[in-house]
């Protein structure tokens, strides 16, 4: 049981699920800077300085806060975009570099295919 652990643990995926965890929370942070440092003072300045999360509607003694609610959307879009932007241009890559090994092979095959018929004339 221990050796099953050991190898679930340390062998498997969950190392890498760690670095993912670790690198996605990093990734968070630049994205949430992103929004707070860069995104909403820019909508800041084009609705001429009014700061959305500060938005409030008072109803009595009760506020409701949409101007957080709104934050919150920005921040899912730009975390959204900024992941399928980085997952384009990984599949892309994968795509050239795929692209690039077939092209390769066929290359070679082409080569290989000429220095055997070169052979044959030669053996005739």
């Amino acid at each position: 049981m221990w050796k099953d652990f050991k190898e679930f643990a340390f062998e498997g995926n969950v190392i890498d699920l760690a670095v993912a965890v670790i690198i996605g929370g990093a990734f968070g942070k630049i994205v949430s800077s992103l929004v707070e440092d860069i995104v909403v003072p820019l909508m800041g300045i084009l609705l001429n300085g009014i700061n959305v999360e500060h938005l409030v509607y008072t109803v009595g003694s009760a506020e409701l806060t949409y101007g957080v609610f709104i934050q919150s959307i920005i921040d899912f879009l730009v975390i959204a975009l900024a992941i399928f932007l980085a997952l384009r241009f990984l599949i892309r890559r994968k795509k050239k570099e795929a692209e690039e090994e077939v092209v390769e092979v066929d290359s070679q095959a082409q080569l290989l295919t000429e220095i055997r018929d070169l052979l044959k004339e030669q053996h005739k």
